[in-house]
């Protein structure tokens, strides 16, 4: 039987890739659930392409359109982030693809872990801001969780068939998106389209911004700690412009492991569906002969500020990393809507990590207050930044 796929996030960079992934292997996956937050016209057009038992819209002004686009099929049409949660944990799916964009994605991904589902996570912020709390909700159901994001795939391939206690470090790659060779002091004065431009990867406005300052890779630390139990001093990150060596993993005994391919996310996206398989496929291939050269240096914490910060957060722990998690996501927006500068992204982030209040360990109740008032922290700031 075709393993059931719960698509949570279908019309996002991964959602698509994914289900381009999917098409392929029609006897290997079955759509099961498709979700999205607004954009009800590919949701309609991807529910009639794949004919999943249930779609949800996530805003509920959207219901009526999608139910009247689908009302000559048999797919269940559900609307709201509670229907959202709901079908994570109800349905038959096998495997739940949580690729919604941000903090909003927590919820469903918990519900999914509760039900005990298999999680192939494509959404950072769950681990970045929870993670604590995600390690214990998956030891209570037996869940467990494959990453989708390129670098983490590359650390779980690595590590397959290792003893983890021989884990010496690990490095996580960046590519140094769009201004890695460009000076500081002409960054102040670019455009969110600029920002957009990132020299490697296809990816949505949000996680291509987040590519730009840093913060991206900043996050996956974070995740990386929690994913695969290390200490923060045993996460490194260092600049490979190539895209090609996704990350590596060093040993005690002096050895490396490295995965390597063409940047290409649907072939992390393929491993996580089809694990502990390896389908066979015909994407693109990576051709050593055809690269001129491998390159790799320190990232720079003065220009990046927010990988800076990250780390803070991770020192830090607790409630810090939602904090800082969440005023990111308004700093992003705000950029995005021209309302601050890209270095401003990091002022926003530093100043709300000052003020907030501290939390050493939390629970899920504290953290999605500790995410409201960061955002409010945050906007606040901005608007004095405006005036």
């Amino acid at each position: 039987m075709p393993g059931k796929i719960a698509l949570l996030g279908s019309t996002g960079s991964i959602g698509t890739q994914t289900l381009d992934v999917i098409s392929r292997y029609r006897e290997e996956f079955k759509v099961e659930v498709l979700t999205a937050y607004e954009n009800v016209d590919l949701l309609s057009r991807q529910s009639r392409q794949f004919l999943p038992d249930s779609v949800v819209i996530g805003n509920e002004k959207h219901y009526k359109k999608l139910k009247e686009s689908l009302r000559d099929t048999r797919v269940k049409v559900y609307a709201g982030y509670d229907a959202i949660e709901q079908v994570s944990a109800g349905s038959d799916a096998d495997l739940v693809l949580t690729a919604i964009v941000g903090y909003s994605g927590l919820r469903s991904t918990i519900a999914a872990i509760r039900a005990g589902k298999r999680i192939a996570l494509a959404n950072k912020e769950t681990l970045v801001v929870a993670g604590s709390v995600i390690n214990n909700l998956l030891k209570e159901s037996g869940s467990n969780i494959i990453p989708v994001d390129s670098e983490h795939s590359a650390i779980y391939q690595c590590l397959a068939g290792e003893d983890r206690n021989s884990v010496e470090r690990i490095t996580l790659t960046a590519s140094g998106g769009p201004f890695l060779n460009t000076p500081a002091e002409m960054i102040k004065r670019v455009k969110p389209s600029d920002a957009l431009k990132h020299p490697n990867w296809n990816m949505g406005d949000k996680i291509t911004v987040d590519s730009a300052t840093m913060m991206n890779k900043g996050m996956e630390v974070i995740e990386a700690k929690w994913l695969f139990n290390l200490d923060p001093e045993q996460i490194k990150v260092i600049i490979h412009p190539q895209s090609i060596i996704h990350s590596l993993v060093h040993f005690t005994d002096g050895s490396v492991k490295a995965q390597l391919g063409i940047p290409d996310m649907r072939i992390p996206i393929l491993y996580a569906l089809s694990y502990p398989r390896r389908l066979k496929s015909d994407l693109p291939r990576l051709e050593l002969n055809k690269c001129s050269s491998f390159t790799f240096f320190e990232p720079d914490l003065k220009k990046f500020r927010n990988l800076s910060l990250a780390f803070q957060a991770l020192q830090a722990g607790g409630n810090m990393p939602c904090i800082m998690n969440a005023a990111n996501e308004i700093a992003v927006k705000a950029f995005l809507d021209g309302k601050i500068g890209f270095m401003q992204m990091s002022d926003v982030v530093e100043y709300t990590m000052e003020k907030d209040g501290y939390i050493s360990s939390p629970g899920l109740e504290s953290l999605e207050l500790t995410d409201r008032q960061a955002r409010e922290i945050a906007d606040k700031f901005i608007n004095k930044l405006l005036n």
